[in-house]
């Protein structure tokens, strides 16, 4: 995941470290168990962002590195605009006879490169090493955890996450005499806040960009729909009945997400992205721009916007962007059919053309100690995934003032789910950003998702899907 804080991707992800480790406490001071038959003691980290983000966030393996006498970690930054922009140029550098040790991967590509064979499952490790990760697991909502798995295995250890939930500029509610909604606002009270907000001169009352993860996807979840059918892979009990036998919220938890035919046409689709041409026609949100959320983060620190989707790394972002505490806040997603949010998570995968494997796992728990995801969410940049670190004196200097709503989220909306993230995500992402634009260009939400109907379903089956 990249840098939510000056790469224009901003969503959520594994990023820029705002201070060294201190101490070597828990999983980070664990030896590791070998390295390379070559002698080798050289990870090589592939990491979403720029090559500065990279070298800030590579103070996380400073302590690792001092447990660990001879071994070097070197993280090496790939940018890109968007995740399946990543992916792309990681896969061009595999291809090329160079491939990482490590990798930093979102839900987006986790099945991707499950898939492709190259990841490595971390279950032999998991079950090994389950008495040092049991306190982990018992900090992360099960919920992050099945989206890390594929087909039965898991493939990376959650480290951030972060869910589509609305921020408001308390500035712009104040001047239109509105209040922050309560946590069960429905569609009606959503469509009533961007029709006050509308008053403010210069501002749009709601605004958006195009991407899979907290666009109009967002709507679309809480509408009932989705772009893919929705099943689980069988598999994952072992990690289940080991680390979650007396949650309820891992009741009914498989193998991973198993993304089935495509669905991008049905009605709950159709009617969602309708919507969204229909308040953009209204006057109530801008046409949306391709990318990341950066310079949504820059047009609402300015009070040109009133409302947007965003997760946990909106709180650093807006921040760094010169909000101050209390200029903003955030809420639940508004009900529609449900109000059902998308998330996505992100941490560290091992590739399967890595000679360092057991050095990589070694790593790989260290990145999951409290201490290291202190760095890796340094600034509020993502969300952790361990609920024990979300307290209000991590959110006391940026805001928001409601921050609770990003893990109850999880814990108190059960049928949150992660983004739709198939094999073919690359595909699946380029061409939604292609129809989503059509629809909004032509006002014609129908023809535009008929299209991607069958973008889908070529992609799909190109990798037999």
């Amino acid at each position: 995941m990249t840098s939510f804080l000056s790469s224009p991707v901003s969503r959520r992800s594994v990023l820029i470290g705002g201070a060294a480790l201190l101490g070597t406490a828990g999983l980070s001071a664990c030896s590791p168990s070998g390295a390379s038959s070559s002698g080798s003691k050289t990870l090589n980290v592939a990491y979403f962002g720029t090559q500065q983000a990279a070298d800030a966030t590579a103070k996380v393996a400073e302590p690792f590195i001092k447990a660990n006498p001879g071994v070097t970690v070197k993280f090496n930054g790939i940018n890109g605009t968007d995740w399946n922009d990543f992916f792309t140029k990681v896969l061009t550098q595999i291809a090329a006879g160079n491939p990482p040790d490590i990798v930093s991967v979102a839900t987006e590509g986790v099945q991707l490169f499950a898939q492709k064979k190259l990841a490595h499952p971390l279950d032999d490790y998991v079950k090994r090493d389950k008495d040092q990760l049991a306190p982990y697991f018992k900090d992360v909502h099960p919920s992050l955890v099945e989206a890390m798995m594929y087909q039965g295995n898991l493939y990376e250890l959650p480290t951030d996450f972060n869910a589509g939930n609305m921020y408001f500029n308390t500035s712009l509610l104040q001047k239109s005499g509105l209040q922050l909604p309560s946590s069960s606002w429905t569609m009606d009270d959503f469509h009533s806040l961007a029709t006050g907000l509308k008053s403010n001169s210069g501002a749009v009352p709601f605004d958006w960009v195009v991407r899979l993860w907290g666009s109009w996807t967002s709507f679309m979840y809480a509408n009932g729909g989705n772009l893919v059918t929705e099943g689980k892979y069988d598999g994952g009990d072992w990690l289940w009945n080991q680390f979650y036998a007396n949650d309820p919220a891992a009741k009914g938890r498989g193998g991973g997400w198993k993304w089935g035919a495509p669905t991008a046409n049905s009605d709950a689709v159709v009617e969602s992205l309708d919507y969204m041409v229909e308040l953009a026609n209204s006057g109530l949100s801008a046409k949306p721009d391709v990318g990341g959320g950066s310079t949504l983060q820059g047009l609402f620190a300015s009070n040109k916007i009133g409302m947007s989707i965003g997760g946990g790394f909106w709180a650093g972002g807006l921040h760094n962007a010169g909000m101050p505490n209390g200029s903003f806040d955030v809420q639940f997603f508004p009900k529609w059919k449900v109000q059902r949010h998308l998330f996505g998570t992100g941490g560290y995968g091992i590739f399967e053309s890595s000679k360092n494997k057991d050095l990589a796992w070694e790593f790989l728990k260290s990145l999951v100690d409290p201490a290291a995801i202190s760095v890796l969410t340094s600034g509020n940049s993502t969300t952790p995934a361990r609920r024990s670190m979300m307290t209000a004196d991590r959110y006391s200097s940026t805001g928001p003032k409601n921050w609770q709503v990003f893990y109850d989220t999880l814990d108190k909306l059960p049928d949150t789910a992660p983004i739709p993230a198939p094999p073919y995500y690359n595909a699946m992402a380029n061409a939604l950003n292609q129809r989503t634009t059509q629809a909004m260009s032509s006002g014609n939400a129908r023809s535009a998702l008929d299209g991607l109907q069958q973008d889908l379903e070529t992609a799909a089956a190109s990798v037999g899907s």
